[in-house]
């Protein structure tokens, strides 16, 4: 990046300790975002995050952990990456796996992922339901993500990847992304006027762009209201269900059972035993990321009809006793039973 600084020295690490304290004292500030923490040292981070914690225990903490490597710091000291995100444990950091896995590779704009119909990424998505991307010491270390300001955002990597869909059909990839995003244990992270299927013009990285590019097109929200309204009920879903929030690995070993099912990208599993104290007993979800409707066995019993065929309603849209029951290609079901 050009901005190595060799933090593992006593005096820029405490230069850098003070500097994170005085903005949380004096700006009030309720989280810090690392654009590339991989070049600063575990320990200086751990102290930021010591000290700061001290008096403001409510401020988060996220960064790039991406190894981009530095010629600047000796060797021998351990750097805040992904790699090492274990010895970080107050410090949250961007998934890759999700993104690639949902939305397709991140270095090829042309190659499509999990909701866009790809095959193979699966069992990737099925980890970032647990928070487990392989590196994370629990779910709270996951950011979970499918674009954010850097490279093409959500719409205009489907646009790329998707030659020849319907805008409606890359709007139902874009949803089911988000879905899966959403409700995945760690934290969810969405780039802002995505709700709007915002884009940047089919371009890369729009940094050093003009507002006619970067800025967000507000009458999108009328045009695509219907999406709009379903990442609104997406939203108030995860607010209102701290079973989507568990904060151990622990917990969702203990709570979240995958089921066996057939079929090309079809993933069903349950959220059991009222999770996190939540008021849903169980919630069923269900994703087809293929371009095929898919079927699949739920329970008996009364069920909340959650989402279903590209439409969400966190409060719930109908009722159905299970039994076999169809997945609309790109999409997701959920479903919630109370007793």
């Amino acid at each position: 990046c050009g901005n190595d600084t060799a933090s593992e020295r006593s005096m820029v690490r405490k230069y850098i300790v003070d500097s994170v304290k005085y903005w949380a004292d004096e700006y009030h500030l309720d989280g810090f975002r690392f654009d590339l923490l991989g070049l600063l040292d575990v320990q200086t981070v751990n102290e930021i995050i010591e000290e700061v914690h001290k008096t403001h225990p409510h401020i988060i903490f996220y960064a790039e952990g991406w190894n981009m490597g530095t010629e600047v710091t000796k060797e021998n000291v351990l750097l805040a990456n992904q790699t090492n995100a274990k010895e970080t444990p107050g410090m949250a950091y961007f998934s890759d796996m999700i993104r690639d896995a949902v939305r397709g590779s991140n270095s090829n704009a042309s190659k499509t992922g999990y909701a866009a119909g790809a095959g193979g990424f699966a069992n990737n998505v099925r980890d970032s339901f647990l928070g487990k991307p392989g590196w994370a010491k629990d779910p709270c270390q996951v950011v979970n993500y499918v674009s954010c300001h850097d490279d093409y955002s959500l719409t205009d990597k489907l646009n790329v990847s998707m030659k020849g869909a319907s805008e409606d059909e890359k709007m139902r990839a874009a949803r089911l992304a988000q879905t899966i995003v959403f409700t995945s244990q760690g934290t969810p992270f969405m780039f802002a006027g995505e709700e709007v299927f915002r884009n940047k013009k089919g371009i890369h990285n729009t940094y050093n762009r003009p507002d006619s590019v970067n800025a967000i097109d507000w009458t999108l929200k009328n045009k695509n209201a219907e999406q709009f309204n379903y990442y609104c009920e997406l939203t108030k879903l995860r607010k209102a269900h701290p079973a989507f929030r568990m904060t151990t690995a622990e917990a969702i070993t203990k709570h979240i059972v995958f089921d066996n099912v057939k079929g090309e990208n079809l993933i069903s599993y349950s959220i059991k035993d009222n999770a996190n104290g939540d008021s849903w007993k169980e919630i069923k979800l269900v994703f087809n990321g293929s371009n095929e409707v898919q079927e699949v066995k739920i329970k008996k019993g009364e069920w909340i009809i959650v989402a279903q065929d590209g439409k969400l309603k966190a409060d719930g849209m109908g009722t159905t006793k299970g039994g076999k029951m169809t997945v609309a290609p790109t999409s997701a079901l959920i479903l919630a039973r109370v007793k």
